[in-house]
Order: structure tokens, then C-alpha cells, then sequence
């Protein structure tokens, strides 16, 4: 058995307490969790958002080191540094063979058996990993080696809130120089779309939150101009793209008022990201002649619409060569025992990433 320590959820109470896991199996490695980013999506778990199991080992946006391989493992050996994935593609089932992994038939549970406390309960991981632990045992297609000399902190990141972002603007919306982007919701994501915007040469870049004290964090990572969230939302957005609206809006909160929100903010013929995993029982309402009048489209972005194993590498030599920096993302830095603290604070909209390290 392996020893590890972990932030569990119990519905909305959290503690950090011991709990073990069985050695990696067939096709299975075993990491030491270097650091974690504690992401929305986690707090999703906890706060009623979505339906987990419980008690369940949080986190999903994490990198660390090989420390054991199974058998069948031939893509990673021990000492080798990875991001972990979240949604690992079979690479078999329709999406994936149709080159769609990000849609994999087979991932994106919000929570899978592995693991129990000592006193034998068993355990369930948030989204295949809970990784805001000090170990964990997964598959060995749920990572992806990167260079050694990349951060635990900024490999972390690339996992979720960057390949996240950075796809939302270049793969989902297909964002062009010289485009207007706007972004509503400016955690570690919205932040991440921000920059990848001001990379792809967009302008004007609207940050919207609806904390006024996101305006420094959003102008940091590349935003142009910001907006507090009200009910004048799509009337100021046209007042700064030319009374048009902009040509492509990212919803990053996932509530269906921020994104009637982002559909009426955008031109006549934008495009509309949806990157904020909402509740099943929030229901988004546009009207039948709205949606042919003003010939946007809607498209939901999962996981960045990216291929991990492709554009994980890709991100990394980016903040290596210093093409991608992603220090404007990072607000804090604490422990796995302050984890609950940081929880609390995203729960208040307070900052933007919080990065773990065990």
C-alpha cells in the first residue's frame, strides 16, 4: 500500500487527512505530486455544482514526478517529470479515432473509486486523479512528460487553466489579429484567456468580473480595457467595439446569466465560447428570432478543445523560451494544510490561482 495526504471532501466540509493507495497496475504509474493548482472546477465538486461521490480526494491540475511505473508502460519511466490530464483520451472510441479527443467517450467523471482512508472507507478522486495530495496512482495515458527544468508550479498550470484558456482562444474560436475578444469571469482561466488573446494579437481585449478588484490582475495578464458585471454589460462592450459588440465573447463562469450575457455582448455574426462548467439545472434561454436574427454562434469548449499530448509540449517550450508567461495567473502560493483556506477564498472571488505545494 502506498501512504499519502490529501485535501477529502465530505460534501462541503474539507480537512487534510491520511489515506492509501495500491501500487500502480498494468498500464498505471505512480507520481509524487510536486504542485497543484486549486482550480473553480474543484470548488464545483463541493459547493452542489456537480454530483460527486464523497469522501473524495480534490484537485486535478497538478504535475509531479514518476516515482513507479506498471507494466505496459513504455511512454514514461521513474524520474521522469509530467502534467497530469484530467480527461485522458482512449484514443479508440469514435471522438478520439475521429480527431476529437478532448470528447473521449470514456473520461470526464467527476469522480472514480481509488484509494481508501485507513480505517477502510473507501475513497473516490476528483475527475480520475485528486491531486491536491502528496501521491497519486493513475493511468499512464493521464500524463504527459515535459522537461525537467519546466517549474512544479507552471507545469501545474498548463494542465487545466492554461491549455484551457490558450484553446478556447486558438482552437474553439479561432481568434484573428485584430479581432475584439471579451472575457467574463477572471479566475486562473479567464486570466489564461486574457493572455492567449493578447498573444493572437486581438484588440481591443475586455476583461469583465464582477469584482473591481480583478481590473490590475486582468490588465497584468493583457487586457486593454475591464468592465465590472451588471446589467449594462452588452451596452458597454458595443461602447468599446466600434457599437458593434465584440467579434468573439469567452464565458468563463458557467452560469446561465453570464452567458446570455456573452451572447448579447457579442456582434451580429461573433462567436460565443462557453468554457465555464455550469449545473445541469441552469438552463440558458434565448428566444427563436434571436438566434436567427443575430447569427452568432454558441459553441461549448471542453478542455480547449486541445489534444493534451500534442499541445501540453508545446505550451511548456512556450514558457521556457519565455514566449508565455504565466506568473499574472498566480495570486497565491500555500500548503496542502491551507488548502481549505484557499478554497474559501475562491468560494469569495477573491484572486486567481492558488498554487499547492505538498
Amino acid at each position: 500500500m502506498i501512504a499519502a495526504r490529501g485535501l477529502i471532501a465530505r460534501g462541503a466540509e474539507l480537512t487534510v487527512e491520511e489515506f492509501h493507495l495500491d501500487p500502480p497496475g498494468d498500464g498505471e504509474i505512480e507520481v509524487e505530486i510536486g504542485a497543484a493548482g486549486v482550480c473553480h472546477s474543484d470548488l464545483s465538486m463541493v459547493n452542489g455544482t456537480l454530483a460527486p461521490s464523497f469522501p473524495l480526494v480534490l484537485g486535478h491540475e497538478a504535475a509531479g514526478t514518476v516515482v513507479a511505473v506498471g507494466a505496459d508502460v513504455d511512454r514514461m519511466r521513474a524520474g521522469d517529470r509530467v502534467v497530469l490530464n484530467w480527461a485522458p483520451p482512449c484514443r479508440a472510441c469514435w471522438h478520439c479515432t475521429h480527431g476529437e479527443p478532448w470528447l473521449c467517450e470514456t473520461a470526464g467523471a467527476p469522480s472514480t473509486p481509488r484509494g481508501a482512508l485507513p480505517d477502510g472507507t473507501p475513497l473516490h478522486v476528483t475527475l480520475g486523479l485528486g491531486a491536491l495530495a502528496t501521491r497519486v496512482v493513475i493511468p499512464a495515458r493521464a500524463a504527459v512528460p515535459v522537461p525537467g527544468e519546466l517549474s512544479f508550479a507552471d507545469a501545474a498550470l498548463l494542465g487545466c487553466a492554461v491549455l484551457t484558456g490558450f484553446g478556447a482562444i486558438r482552437n474553439t474560436a479561432g481568434v484573428r489579429s485584430g479581432e475584439s475578444v471579451a472575457v467574463i469571469g477572471l479566475g486562473g482561466v479567464g486570466l489564461s484567456v486574457v493572455g492567449a488573446a493578447r498573444a493572437a494579437g486581438a484588440r481591443p481585449i475586455v476583461a469583465v468580473d464582477v469584482s473591481p478588484e480583478k481590473e490590475k490582475l486582468a490588465l497584468a495578464a493583457g487586457a486593454t480595457d475591464f468592465l465590472v458585471s451588471d446589467g449594462t454589460l452588452s451596452r458597454a462592450l458595443r461602447g468599446l467595439t466600434g457599437g458593434r459588440g465584440a467579434d468573439v465573447v469567452v464565458e468563463c463562469v458557467g452560469r446561465a446569466a453570464t452567458i446570455r450575457a456573452a451572447y448579447r455582448g457579442a456582434r451580429r455574426g461573433g462567436r460565443v465560447v462557453v468554457v465555464g462548467m455550469g449545473a445541469r439545472s441552469d438552463i440558458v434561454e434565448l428566444s427563436a428570432l434571436e438566434l436567427f436574427h443575430s447569427g452568432r454562434t454558441l459553441r461549448g469548449c471542453v478542455y480547449g478543445t486541445a489534444d493534451f499530448d500534442v499541445e501540453i509540449p508545446r505550451l511548456a517550450a512556450a514558457v521556457l523560451d519565455g514566449s508565455l508567461d504565466l506568473r499574472p495567473l498566480v495570486t497565491h502560493h500555500a500548503t496542502l494544510d491551507d488548502a481549505p483556506a484557499a478554497f474559501a477564498r475562491m468560494s469569495r472571488g477573491e484572486g486567481a490561482r492558488t498554487v499547492i505545494t505538498p
